[in-house]
């Protein structure tokens, strides 16, 4: 298991053995966290590396919930907390009232990472928490593109991961090692992200987004891993499904799931062979937003 970053091979997973005492490690001398939880993998990690590291009653996860946000990650969230047997909650943040959110230039993600800092620190002050921690992980760190681990800094939150120097192969291999139903779980990063820069982010948008992705999923089920469905903002979609499924699927196949998306509300649909941050090709000037 080996990732790459900017281009360049990363090194093999450490031994599990020690990547496990170096997260523990990372995670003791908080003492208590409430753990900004996904329900990706890296924040499952954290999430279970807390309730390993820190004493019971000290660790508690908590998922936003928000136009931004698919019902089936906070279901997903919340069953995998209750399996941990931790504290989980589910508190509403406003990303849309925030102007800079909505207007969706390259530093959108600071703008949604901010309201989700200034809902969970007070959360965590409320439950007598003593810090916030995120599922930051080095490769995070190395790619360059990231306005959002910006504002988490700025509201102190905890980087365990990276603080241990996870890659994000290694946050599989531990997760795997720990028994982890998210260890292979693909990226989902939230609905506004498949919107594209420029464009305003507004609830029918994500809406719509969040519809078409659906209407696939159903549709290929086991047959796809990677579903992205990107607003290009005039009218058109640019449907991106992993290169396995994208391989196996004929004309008929094709044409089914591009009308799903059409009927999801948009005028037309390309496809394309998925890939990780796409949406940044299309941003004028994003060394304004490193």
């Amino acid at each position: 298991m080996s990732t790459t970053v900017l281009g360049l091979p990363a090194a093999p997973p450490r031994p599990v053995a020690e990547l496990e005492a170096a997260l523990l490690a990372a995670l003791r001398p908080a003492g208590s966290v409430l753990v900004a939880f996904s329900g990706g993998a890296d924040s499952a990690l954290v999430l279970a590396a807390a309730a390993r590291a820190l004493a019971p009653g000290a660790v508690a996860g908590a998922t936003a919930v928000s136009d931004a946000v698919p019902d089936a990650e906070v279901s997903e969230a919340r069953r995998f907390a209750e399996a941990l047997g931790v504290a989980w909650h589910e508190p509403r943040t406003d990303e849309l009232a925030r102007e800079g959110y909505r207007r969706n230039a390259g530093d959108r993600c600071f703008f949604c990472k901010s309201e989700l800092m200034a809902v969970l620190v007070p959360l965590a002050e409320r439950l007598g928490l003593a810090h916030v921690a995120t599922g930051t992980n080095a490769d995070d760190l190395r790619a360059g593109f990231r306005p959002g681990i910006r504002a988490a800094a700025q509201a102190r939150a905890l980087t365990p991961l990276a603080d241990a120097g996870f890659t994000k192969a290694e946050v599989r291999a531990l997760s795997a090692a720990w028994g982890l139903p998210t260890w292979d779980k693909p990226a989902a990063a939230c609905l506004s992200s498949r919107i594209a820069y420029g464009t305003e982010i507004t609830p029918e948008r994500l809406r719509r987004v969040g519809i078409a992705e659906q209407r696939v999923r159903a549709h290929l089920a086991d047959a796809v891993r990677d579903v992205r469905v990107r607003d290009l903002g005039d009218g058109t979609a640019r449907l991106e499904l992993d290169a396995a499924c994208l391989d196996r699927l004929d004309a008929r196949a094709r044409e089914t799931v591009t009308a799903e998306v059409r009927a999801a509300g948009f005028d037309a649909v390309a496809v394309r062979a998925f890939r990780s941050g796409a949406m940044n090709d299309l941003l004028a000037e994003p060394e304004r937003y490193r």
